[in-house]
């Protein structure tokens, strides 16, 4: 019994993945671009890749903008269609690859300065993405980190593990 749950599982993510990667693929003809997307999964999350081309400005858009738009329309047609697995991560490039690349430089330079302070350090705003990697990256180095505000002010606040006194 357990076994026929997994496989059926499994059938479903595996159809899901074939939907998503095929849906994608049909919105990006619209533009114009016929390209074949990579897809994978890892856990409950479907990742569709799209390589480079000559559209990657337009499909990124400002500040990731249209790639998050797709990615939502992608979700939202596996949801409309009944499908178990909804959760999408669609990346352009490498566009959100490179960006968590770079915000992982700039969280390890944030993590030095608590350290060498022993000050607490709060974030600008961002995304939960990136929030995210913020949280991982404080893990890692031994720091705490707490998200704090709420809507688009939400952000984190880097603290020392311990108080030290002098």
């Amino acid at each position: 019994m357990a076994d026929t749950l997994n496989d059926s599982l499994n059938n479903s993510m595996e159809e899901a993945i074939v939907y998503g990667k095929k849906y994608l693929e049909d919105l990006l003809s619209f533009f114009g671009l016929n390209t074949e997307v990579q897809a994978t999964h890892d856990e409950e999350v479907i990742q569709l890749n799209v390589p480079s081309t000559h559209l990657n400005g337009f499909l990124i858009g400002q500040h990731g903008d249209n790639m998050r738009s797709l990615q939502y329309l992608t979700s939202t047609a596996l949801k409309n269609n009944g499908f178990a697995h909804t959760r999408v991560n669609v990346d352009i490039a490498d566009y959100k690859k490179q960006r968590a690349d770079r915000l992982r430089e700039k969280v390890e330079v944030w993590v030095k300065q608590v350290k060498d302070s022993g000050e607490p350090m709060s974030l600008d705003p961002m995304n939960p993405a990136d929030r995210r990697i913020v949280h991982q990256v404080a893990a890692e180095y031994g720091l705490l980190s707490e998200s704090a505000g709420e809507f688009r002010e939400r952000h984190v606040v880097l603290q020392p593990a311990a108080e030290t006194e002098e």
